[in-house]
């Protein structure tokens, strides 16, 4: 395999990058390199020529909706994304009718846990998965929902099912499924993933999450999980009120400013063994200027406390 700076077969000299090297559509990480959530179509996220401006080696893509889901849609996002030395590391799935209004209504809404859509969901997460094998990348993801409580239950067992199902049709995609954390305690997330009994079922951690939700501490969480932790969002948030904590929404803020701790983060992060990309999610306007100053200043703490733990 060749290195930074060898020739190509057609003479090219492959690109130098600080934390990563994209080689003849082969992405090779070192560790920590910088990623952001963007979209192809879906108008999620950061704006693919910001992160291109901002230097960022990696992102994390909400699928496209389903009459660009195709071989077509992904040769041209890659395109975009090899001009700009960038490589995508997760394709997140999301549905029609979710809403993120406040929790009760995400409860209900979101993922495949509600009953009354989740085959269909089900349907629509595998032919992502089959869209992701166009872009090259190993790695689905989505947040599944509020698991229920009661692993006794009829939905409980339901959801453990129909996610046996997906996840052995991803296995036939030769990749995993991450969830996203947030929506559940980390040792309730535990039980789930062991419920499931299979080996490509992984974890997304957003820290941040678990404020929003104030379903768990942070670090306490990425302790217990870390195991199973292949992808991450950097992403800050502050908690709701304690006598409105799991009813009402914390609150997202700028990346360092909240209660996550992201030296802390890092740090675990390290002890954990985890070297992946670290994924900066923000829920901020679509606003080219805005988000280069945003995620700039993300990118620049990041950096710096990457530096710090080394």
């Amino acid at each position: 395999m060749r290195t930074a700076g060898e020739s190509t077969d057609d003479g090219a000299i492959m690109p130098l990058l600080n934390t990563s090297l994209f080689i003849r559509g082969v992405f090779i990480m070192t560790k920590w390199p910088i990623g952001v959530f963007t979209s192809i179509d879906a108008g999620l996220g950061v704006h693919l020529d910001v992160a291109a401006e901002l230097g960022v080696p990696s992102v994390q893509i909400h699928a496209p909706h389903q009459n660009t889901r195709n071989p077509e849609a992904a040769a041209e996002f890659l395109g975009k994304c090899a001009d700009s030395g960038i490589t995508v590391t997760a394709v997140f799935g999301g549905f029609e009718g979710e809403s993120y209004a406040d929790i009760a209504t995400t409860a209900a809404t979101v993922g495949l846990v509600p009953e009354e859509t989740r085959a269909g969901r089900v349907q629509e997460m595998k032919e992502i998965s089959d869209f992701t094998t166009h872009l090259g990348c190993d790695t689905v993801a989505l947040h599944i929902g509020f698991v229920p409580e009661d692993r006794s239950s009829g939905s409980y067992t339901s959801l453990v099912e129909c996610t046996r199902d997906l996840l052995d049709h991803v296995a036939g995609n030769g990749q995993q499924l991450n969830l996203e954390t947030g929506q559940e305690s980390a040792e309730h997330l535990l039980e789930f993933i062991a419920d499931v009994e299979r080996d490509n079922l992984f974890i997304n951690f957003d820290p941040a999450n678990l404020i929003l939700y104030g379903t768990d501490h942070p670090i306490d969480a990425l302790i217990k999980v870390g195991h199973l932790v292949r992808s991450v969002h950097c992403k800050d948030g502050t908690y709701a009120p304690v006598a409105g904590r799991g009813t009402d929404w914390g609150a997202e803020v700028p990346l360092g400013e909240g209660d996550v701790g992201m030296l802390t983060y890092l740090k675990v992060l390290d002890s954990i063994g985890y070297t992946g990309p670290l994924t900066i999610e923000r829920e901020i306007a679509e606003d080219r200027e805005r988000q280069k100053a945003d995620i700039g200043a993300a990118v620049s703490l990041l950096e710096s406390l990457r530096d710090q733990v080394g």
